[in-house]
């Protein structure tokens, strides 16, 4: 049931800065990044975070702050109103263009090449009186009238043409400029999604070129320019997107500056578990959702805290879950394992999901298109995106590399599983001999082919956390291969939480029935995994229900596991 307790709602899925302040909503300060920013910025500004890190709610934050008109009461008892000269000087003082391109992603280039239209024309009606600014010429409002792709004479929409695109938001902001007598702060929130989707659906370089040239006009040669501010996952090379711009200030996920202001901190986490009386479920959040590394500071993802929280009053005993997944295929990851043996070697990976770490050199200038090309750009992708994050003090460029945290680590072995079972439909040979030596009661030859699935996979050795149940990796080999036996119904009794316990298997037609039980050997011992696999099966009573359903020939089996070996012991 919800708590009913009169506390302020979590903005699940609210970007807006002026919808949380103005609704109410919990809002954890990131005021402080306008003070930072003022007093350190360039003319173009770039920040690169993975998804889901507030990346658009302070960009919200900051046009909500220093645009014409702007509410001021949205930032009372916030840091930043404590900067009252700073306030004075800059809130409220400026016109401001703001555009998001989160949401190209046109399954073609005339789609998205339509989408960022639409994007520049919708914020360009923002600005409607501009038609009756008499600071403006006529030919000044039909410069307008083509941003936003509106025929003055019949009010009839037309296609912008690829001049007027591309010098939009220039335009715009010389418009701006002549009206109001002020310089123009352009914003442009998740600069890089065009270019991802383009690589994705084969029109990369034509999205490059309209990339390329609204950026030159906006941000290079605009005199209307007072400053801009740009979002995006990753850094795309000079090269590809930002030639001859004038040095342009990144603030990268190694940046010491800013460090703070994207993901929440510790303590700004114990402080809403808090406000919410969730200070129970602190260790948990922290396994599963802590582990970032920006700059010098630790955080949290805020989608997966305020996410979590949100669910927790409704249901209190709720165990922590992925959230991360619903916000992108992750791709990148199976493009990772898919590099295995050309330049990726499985103990590698191995080592990653134990918790270990990897030195690996680092590049932050890709291009979209050659992100997969070669196994040293993705472990790239990977850093840059949030997959994984750096541990100690890089070496020039070669940094330390682990996995975040649990809701990570369950990305990766989740994909790793998914990839094997895969695999294992595909080689139907090996699926017959090893079903087939599992109905006759071959251990021996059931040990082998089972040692052999071992030694093709990838290990997931469950030392990442405290308590781990490390029987779960075998069982979810064995289910991988099991679920494909046609004919077969297999059952698992629990499949999820502290691991899995028996698996159960009815042979339809043939009268046989099948136990298996698996114990993790520590340090080797087969002999007594086996024997404590073959007590259990007895003492739980496990062939009870094979009985019950008139299963006559009952073969028991205790597999013992360790790393990549097994022993296999059965009783007929």
């Amino acid at each position: 049931m919800y708590d009913t307790k009169m506390r302020k709602k979590l903005p699940v899925g609210i970007e807006s800065f002026e919808e949380i302040r103005a609704e109410g909503f919990y809002y954890v300060d990131k005021t402080s990044m306008i003070r930072d920013l003022l007093y350190k910025w360039g003319k173009v500004n770039l920040f690169t975070r993975p998804r889901r890190f507030g990346k658009s709610l302070n960009m919200s934050m900051l046009k909500a702050f220093l645009e014409i008109g702007c509410d001021k009461t949205l930032f009372d008892g916030l840091e930043i109103s404590k900067e009252t000269t700073l306030c004075e000087q800059y809130m409220g003082k400026f016109p401001v263009v703001a555009i998001s391109l989160k949401s190209v992603n046109g399954d073609n280039y005339a789609a998205a090449r339509s989408m960022i239209c639409s994007a520049v024309g919708k914020e360009a009606m923002r600005f409607q009186f501009l038609l009756d600014s008499e600071k403006l010429t006529e030919k000044d409002k039909k410069l307008y009238h083509q941003l936003t792709m509106v025929d003055e004479s019949n009010g009839e929409a037309f296609v912008m043409s690829d001049a007027v695109l591309a010098g939009s938001l220039k335009t715009l902001s010389e418009l701006l400029l002549k009206h109001y007598g002020k310089k123009v702060i352009i914003l442009i929130d998740e600069y890089d999604v065009p270019l991802a989707k383009a690589n994705e659906r084969g029109y990369y370089d034509q999205m490059v070129d309209v990339i390329r040239n609204l950026f030159d006009q906006a941000l290079k040669t605009n005199e209307a320019l007072y400053f801009s501010v740009m979002t995006g996952c990753l850094r795309v090379a000079k090269e590809s997107i930002f030639t001859g711009l004038n040095n342009p200030k990144v603030f990268s996920i190694t940046t010491v500056g800013f460090d703070e202001y994207f993901g929440f901190t510790d303590a700004e986490v114990k402080e809403m578990l808090q406000y919410y009386d969730l200070k129970g479920v602190y260790d948990s959040m922290k396994i599963w959702y802590d582990g970032y590394r920006f700059g010098n500071v630790d955080v949290y993802c805020p989608w997966d805290v305020i996410s979590y929280c949100d669910e927790l009053l409704d249901d209190p005993a709720l165990e922590p879950r992925d959230y991360w997944s619903n916000t992108s295929s992750n791709d990148v990851v199976k493009q990772f394992i898919e590099k295995v043996d050309q330049g990726l070697t499985k103990r590698e990976i191995e080592n990653l999901i134990a918790g270990e770490m990897v030195t690996k050199e680092i590049r932050q200038e890709l291009t979209y298109n050659n992100l997969y090309d070669s196994i040293d750009n993705i472990w790239s992708v990977l850093f840059t995106t949030g997959y994984l994050t750096k541990r100690g003090k890089a070496d020039g460029k070669k940094l330390q590399l682990a996995i975040p945290n649990m809701e990570i680590r369950n990305i990766f072995t989740e994909t790793i599983m998914t990839m094997f079972k895969e695999n294992a439909r595909k080689d139907g040979d090996s699926l017959r001999g090893f079903c087939e030596a599992l109905k006759a009661g071959n251990a021996e030859e059931v040990e082998r082919r089972f040692t052999s699935y071992l030694s093709k996979t990838i290990s997931i050795r469950d030392t990442f956390v405290k308590k781990p149940t490390k029987e779960n990796f075998y069982h979810g080999i064995l289910l991988g291969i099991l679920g494909f036996k046609e004919g077969w119904y297999v059952k698992s009794n629990k499949e999820t939480g502290d691991g899995y316990s028996d698996i159960l298997i009815e042979i339809e037609d043939e009268d046989i029935g099948i136990i298996i039980e698996v114990k993790y050997a520590e340090n080797a011992d087969y002999a007594s995994g086996c024997e404590a696999a073959l007590k259990q099966i007895e003492k739980e009573g496990y062939a009870a229900q094979l009985k019950a359903d008139g299963i006559h020939t009952i073969l028991k089996y205790g597999i013992a596991c360790y790393k990549k070996g097994c022993r296999v012991v059965v009783e007929k």
